[in-house]
């Protein structure tokens, strides 16, 4: 398994109920496809550094977890297809 870093920005027009179920779904494929979730930090709202699809503001969350790149790919698809993400990132976690 490898070491990933996934950071993802969910929009605040969302009710708090979505925020918690789409971070449920997200920590739901880690665990499912056979990860280890080691961080998960909901930073909150912040503004944004600048407009994403006309938000000021969102949602930040980051993840650190140990994966195969297969549970990456899916869950990467799935970000892709949320309406609640507007931005979203995975990198390889070298440290």
């Amino acid at each position: 398994m490898r070491k990933y870093e996934l950071m993802y920005i969910i929009r605040t027009d969302v009710e708090q109920e979505v925020v918690q179920s789409t971070v449920e779904k997200f920590q739901g494929i880690i665990t499912n496809g056979g990860g280890e979730i080691s961080k998960h930090d909901l930073m909150g709202k912040r503004r944004l550094a600048y407009e994403i699809k006309k938000f000021r503001d969102g949602h930040y969350v980051l993840v650190h977890f140990n994966a195969e790149p297969a549970v990456v790919t899916e869950l990467d698809r799935v970000l892709k297809i949320s309406d609640e993400v507007i931005r979203h990132l995975i990198v390889n976690d070298v440290a």
